[in-house]
């Protein structure tokens, strides 16, 4: 999970700052001394780590901070606006042309992944009412058109290509006109990467820039390599000039070094973040959002787009129906852990909500993405009449399940407790809602105490 160390790390050094109650200016000194070392450790640039710790320092070591009421959360909304800001501060949109079609020129090393970004990028921006068009425009790499028009076909969106005779500059001109002629208001170029930066590949995507005038320039780069990713990027955009970047394996890089240095050692903002190999696994990169996650603030926001995007309107609203009549099943919980999982992985999930970044349990339940396979098993395994009424599930047929679903006994059992406390909770809330409808107060709930 991106951050997860440096969060772990930070949330701990501002958990013991909170501790303290009022705070003296060797407190401060102390824990940006922690911050400073978090920082190194999640491979961040030094100078940028230098910038950064004497930024705080100055702002937080201040008569008006240590005095007040609450200086620790002081300090940290300090630490917050800064790593927004390290970041890029707001969220980078795209530039979109005045006059369709908008062309984005995709440019990286080889290997950055960004032939499969190309097709995640189409996909996210159709989704937002573009009609675009991918262009292969990588003619050096063995099965690069084929790879590009095999991700056009699974996403129904067209692929041009001349093949690997003509230009790139050529074929990207090609591609702009066809765009125009078939209602294409977006056209993304994939261009030729390399192992390396050299002056072959920088004169040919110089002369693809210079043929159509691209109206965004994205930098595909890993965020697995670290520093290197910094490295390219400095590289790219001295060259390029470029608009923006796109990190992929943002996921799989549980330090983040990259993502907190690009901006400010290359001035070009984060774009969008790939978190995953699914061709809808790409996100916008919010600055403000990637902060709060890193203090364990949570993502709310986040979570509700996700939700809205995978969840199913007419089914939630069935659900909720269910909930008040009490007729929830256990068919219905098997949809909702479904539904869940769309969202993306449990720990992801887990890290949007405030307090929870990093938290592997939460009282005495424990968070497994590896159980909801086996939780599916079980129920699977049930009768119908089991999953509606399993207040009828005796002894043998407990036996029977486990023996279906590869399981033991206490695992069967364990999950219908799991599911009547479910019950129970989800009661609860509805009482909840009731109960202020009717402007009544608040019951209390023992799960919250």
């Amino acid at each position: 999970m991106v951050f997860s160390s440096l969060a772990e790390r930070l949330q701990e050094t501002f958990k013991k700052l909170r501790n303290k109650g009022s705070l003296k200016e060797a407190d401060v000194s102390e824990a940006l001394r922690e911050v400073r070392v978090a920082l190194l450790e999640a491979d961040v640039n030094f100078k940028v780590v230098k910038d950064f710790v004497n930024k705080v320092k100055e702002k937080a070591i201040g008569q008006d901070i240590l005095s007040s009421l609450t200086p620790a959360q002081q300090v940290i909304k300090i630490v917050h606006q800064e790593l927004m800001d390290l970041m890029g501060g707001e969220y980078s949109k795209i530039n979109l042309a005045p006059k369709p079609p908008t062309v984005i020129m995709m440019v990286g090393l080889h290997g950055a992944g960004k032939t499969t970004t190309s097709a995640k990028l189409a996909n996210f921006l159709r989704k937002q009412g573009r009609r675009p068009l991918l262009v292969a425009g990588d003619i050096h790499r063995p099965a690069a058109i084929k790879q590009l028009q095999v991700l056009g076909e699974q996403l129904d969106i067209p692929v041009f290509t001349m093949g690997d005779k003509q230009a790139p500059a050529v074929i990207a001109r090609a591609a702009i006109e066809n765009a125009s002629n078939s209602g294409r208001d977006l056209v993304i170029i994939d261009t030729a990467g390399r192992l390396h930066i050299d002056e072959e590949l920088m004169d040919e995507l110089e002369a693809v820039k210079s043929e159509v005038k691209p109206n965004e320039i994205l930098l595909v780069v890993d965020a697995m390599t670290g520093q290197d990713a910094v490295n390219v990027a400095e590289v790219f955009n001295r060259r390029m000039q470029l608009n923006g970047v796109i990190m992929t394996k943002l996921d799989g890089d549980t330090r983040g070094g990259a993502a907190l240095s690009v901006k400010a050692v290359t001035g070009c903002p984060i774009k969008f973040a790939g978190i995953g190999e699914k061709l809808d696994a790409l996100e916008t990169f919010h600055p403000d959002r990637m902060a709060d996650r890193i203090l364990g603030m949570g993502d709310v926001l986040t979570l509700i787009e996700k939700a809205q995007a995978n969840f199913d309107a007419e089914k939630v609203a069935e659900l909720n129906k269910k909930i008040r009549s009490m007729e929830f099943t256990l068919d219905d919980f098997l949809e909702q852990l479904q539904q869940v999982k769309k969202l993306g992985p449990l720990e992801q999930v887990l890290s949007m909500f405030p307090g929870m970044g990093g938290l592997k349990k939460i009282k005495n339940l424990e968070f497994d993405e590896k159980e909801l396979v086996y939780v599916e098993a079980i129920i699977k395994s049930m009768t119908h009449k089991e999953r509606e009424k399993p207040e009828i599930i005796n002894g043998s047929c407990r036996r029977r399940i486990a023996k279906g679903s590869g399981t033991s006994v206490q695992e069967v059992n364990r999950l219908l407790k799991q599911f009547e406390q479910t019950k129970k909770m989800m009661k609860q809330f509805s009482d909840i809602d009731k109960t202020i409808k009717k402007g009544g107060k608040m019951p209390k709930i023992p799960f919250f105490q």
